[in-house]
């Protein structure tokens, strides 16, 4: 029987696995006495209506016949003006490149009441499902969603700049979304995924980088696909679970059997950072191969006070120079800043230097260019390379509460400066040992350990020694590959491990990458590498 008073519910249908419908949606189309539905609407959602439900296919798959959309939008006035209770089921969510708005004006416009029901959009389900965040303290702070559809009308410019890509609509144009990236600086090597049919059983997954990715894809029809652009990718392999509903999912060439040519393939490294720094640093590994162990050795949180911080904050202008050694260094004064009520502006008289490319990255994240970068990536040769005259000049420090060195400060008062050091952060060692690393360590499966800085050399062993009666532990560092960042790491691994095997040339996460390569590769080591 019609209803007294028709209406048009437009319901987004979510990835397409019945398993993600959500429960008000499903009691809708229950109650359907009319359904208009997307052609990538899968079919088992059709077995839900009643038996007297009329079912409309209008299409709406690119690149495949569909309805044109005006008479789509006279055929829910119609029904709905027949006083019959109308599901326009979209795939996805009905407001991410739906067509929704142009539905809404006709049904206002015929004075047809209608009502949006959510739905879970591709856009977030289908990365997930393929194991791969959006999201990452490190890797991706934002994220966008766009439709490839008309590739001339967006800002690629923009785009590029952008951590995490989400791309609908997007195989067909595929090589023309490769090439606008890459000709906006977007770098060759950046990881791409295409994840095709997501959440159906029959759901496959490409990984590579923008200048792979072709070749790999280049006999398989693409559509329905979400492409993720961007480092998150990276991290598809440390995050995918074991056995969840991805257990039926298809991995191309480019996902398993690619992986024997990669330098690290085959070989597990132990990372010790910071919990939330390590995903950077882990991705680039996965990505040459390695199964990563993360280790945390630090925890970094705020100081036991922040009034120093506050006080020298207040009077900014004071200060000629605000010098920044570390990411963590930018992240907490800024953050800082912010609870004062004040933003960047307030820098506008104050010089900022910074030590290293990551550093200097992370300044320019918050809208800031460095005024100076020393030559060398250690804080060591900061003051020696220091421009103009340092008699006199006054110097804001934000740096670790405790066991920072000492050696820069130094420098800088002995060049006449006036060095004012406040706490921002606290770097602590965590209280217990990862059960991961701990059993890795004990199995002997580790190949490497990589260590950025001095004070995890020193939390990695007081972590050890805290889990063992005994030293047994060094036995478990025999025939591994001891990987060090630089001199200052160099020196604490030596004093307290014995030795170090790979010592980074660059002193950057990725020059590790390297040294870390260096020692595997049989032609590139000598004798005095072990």
């Amino acid at each position: 029987m019609p209803s007294q008073t028709g209406i048009v519910y437009l319901v987004g249908s979510g990835p397409g696995d019945l398993a993600y419908l959500t429960v008000q949606a499903q009691q809708l189309l229950m109650e359907a006495e009319v359904l208009v539905y997307d052609a990538l609407v899968d079919s088992a959602l059709l077995q839900l209506v009643p038996k007297a439900c009329l079912l409309l296919n209008v299409g709406k798959r690119g690149g495949k016949p569909s309805m044109l959309q005006a008479d789509i939008n006279a055929l829910l006035v119609h029904h709905c003006l027949q006083r019959q209770q109308v599901v326009r089921l979209k795939s996805g969510d009905p407001f991410i490149f739906g067509r929704c708005q142009a539905e809404i004006e006709a049904l206002t416009a015929a004075n047809c009441p209608f009502e949006v029901v959510p739905g879970l959009s591709s856009a977030l389900a289908a990365p997930l499902l393929a194991g791969i965040p959006l999201t990452d303290p490190v890797l991706s702070r934002c994220f966008t969603v766009l439709s490839s559809h008309d590739p001339d009308g967006l800002d690629w410019q923009v785009l590029a700049q952008i951590d995490t890509l989400v791309v609908l609509m997007g195989g067909q144009h595929l090589p023309e979304l490769l090439r606008q990236l890459q000709a906006h600086g977007r770098s060759p090597q950046t990881p791409i995924a295409i994840i095709r049919w997501a959440s159906r059983p029959h759901q496959q997954v490409w990984a590579g980088t923008l200048s792979t990715i072709l070749q790999q894809v280049a006999t398989e029809a693409l559509s329905p696909c979400v492409i993720v652009i961007g480092e998150v990718v990276g991290l598809r392999s440390y995050l995918q679970p074991r056995s969840s509903l991805l257990s039926s999912t298809v991995l191309t060439t480019s996902d398993s059997t690619a992986d024997t040519t990669l330098p690290f393939t085959g070989k597990t490294v132990l990372v010790t950072r910071s919990a939330n720094q390590s995903g950077q640093f882990t991705a680039r590994l996965q990505r040459d191969g390695a199964t990563v162990v993360e280790m945390p050795a630090l925890e970094i949180v705020p100081p036991s006070s922040w009034q120093a911080l506050d006080d020298a904050l207040a009077r900014l202008a004071d200060f000629d120079w605000l010098l920044l050694t570390s990411g963590n260094s930018v992240d907490y004064f800024f953050e800082r800043l912010a609870t004062q009520i004040r933003d960047v502006r307030a820098l506008a008289a104050v010089k900022i230097a910074v030590v290293g490319d990551k550093t200097a990255q992370k300044l320019e994240q918050r809208g800031l260019k460095p005024d100076f970068v020393p030559p060398e990536f250690i804080a060591d040769s900061l003051a020696a390379h220091f421009p103009g005259s340092l008699s006199g000049a006054s110097i804001l420090f934000p740096r670790v509460e405790s066991g920072g060195r000492d050696v820069l400060v130094k420098d800088f008062v002995s060049r006449g400066a006036v060095v004012t050091e406040v706490a921002a952060y606290q770097s602590l060692c965590p209280e217990t040992i990862a059960p991961d690393a701990l059993t890795a360590l004990q199995t002997r499966t580790v190949d490497v350990i990589t260590f950025a800085s001095a004070k995890t050399v020193k939390h990695f062993c007081q972590l050890l020694e805290q889990s063992q009666n005994d030293n047994t532990w060094q036995e478990w560092l025999d025939g591994l590959c001891i990987a060090s960042i630089g001199p200052q790491t160099t020196k604490a691994c030596t004093s307290l491990l014995g030795r170090v095997d790979a010592e980074a040339q660059e002193y950057t996460l990725e020059g590790l990458v390297q040294a870390i390569a260096q020692w595997f590769d049989p032609a590139a080591k000598s004798d005095d590498n072990r």
